[in-house]
């Protein structure tokens, strides 16, 4: 484990709750629970782990973590005294990276995740921190509602969680004393926590999360296609081209994990989508003004609620 000079003053046990937090992925969102964590003094040392050194040397550098480890000899004994770990790995690589250092872990600690989609994963690793099949698992699914359109350690904020919501999906397996735990941790670095069934929840991101990120990517995609005939056509967008298209700079690996593995809500929100859309196609080729106009009020009205 790789740990620089700078890091090697402790902070005062008696504030910190955690002995060790371990955050696996050290992204924007890793990176920003690393700041919270250090900036609370949540906990004596965070410890981050990746595949990518020049990663984690920066997020030292940031002071998004104290110290890191990569290579399974070190990661193991990185994580021999964490009491919380949390992975922050895209979606597509979380099960894998929790494979690698389940069995390092002590018996009581508590493993957590950020994850946009729940069910599926939620499920297995769960079995994964579990004893065997009739124990409580340490697993406790989580889901900050919170981020931005960039990615990496460089964009990662100690304040981004402020007065975001977390999402916990626990099931009848999932250890409550684990539950409470995660809770206090994502209320310590300030989000607001609510529990919801895993699949609700991958029901209700398809549609007010995953849908919108669709919708960006696909429209920069025709703007792209229609620039064949049209020129460079955006080199023309204004302010609100700029605005509704915020999401598309966001990482594609990410949303391409997002896709398939929330496959089946989003394919069914994207159809519920279409017909919306063909309803407007439909009224404007009908020339029905009072019609479109509607349309627009319903949603502004809507949209006007939205705090």
């Amino acid at each position: 484990m790789r740990k620089p000079s700078a890091a090697k003053s402790k902070k005062p046990s008696i504030r910190c709750p955690f002995r060790t937090i371990v955050i696996v992925g050290v992204g924007l969102i890793g990176g920003s629970i690393g700041m919270a964590v250090r900036k609370k003094r949540l906990a004596d040392a965070v410890i981050g782990l990746g595949p990518r050194e020049d990663e984690l040397k920066r997020a030292v550098a940031l002071k998004a973590i104290d110290a890191y480890a990569t290579g399974d000899r070190t990661i193991k004994k990185a994580v021999e005294k964490a009491d919380l770990v949390v992975l922050a790995a895209p979606v597509g690589r979380l099960e894998t990276a929790a494979h690698d250092l389940c069995s390092a872990l002590p018996k009581n600690s508590v493993v957590t995740d950020v994850g946009s989609v729940k069910g599926p994963l939620v499920r297995r690793l769960e079995s994964l921190f579990s004893p065997d099949a009739s124990s409580r698992s340490r697993f406790v699914g989580g889901h900050p509602i919170a981020g931005r359109e960039t990615s990496g350690v460089g964009s990662s904020s100690a304040n981004l969680f402020s007065d975001a919501l977390c999402i916990l999906t626990p099931t009848d397996r999932t250890d409550p004393k684990a539950v409470e735990t995660v809770k206090r941790f994502w209320e310590a670095i300030g989000t607001r926590t609510i529990s919801m069934d895993p699949d609700v929840h991958d029901r209700i991101l398809a549609i007010v999360s995953h849908l919108p990120h669709l919708v960006a990517y696909t429209l920069v995609n025709t703007v792209l296609d229609l620039q064949s005939k049209n020129g460079d056509l955006l080199s023309y967008s204004g302010g609100g081209f700029r605005d509704f298209t915020r999401v598309a700079a966001s990482s594609p690996e990410m949303w391409r994990d997002i896709c398939l593995f929330n496959r089946e809500n989003l394919l069914s929100v994207i159809e519920a989508y279409e017909k919306t859309l063909d309803r407007l196609k439909r009224l404007m080729v009908e020339g029905n003004a009072e019609g479109i106009r509607r349309e627009f009020e319903r949603a502004k009205t809507a949209k006007e609620k939205i705090k």
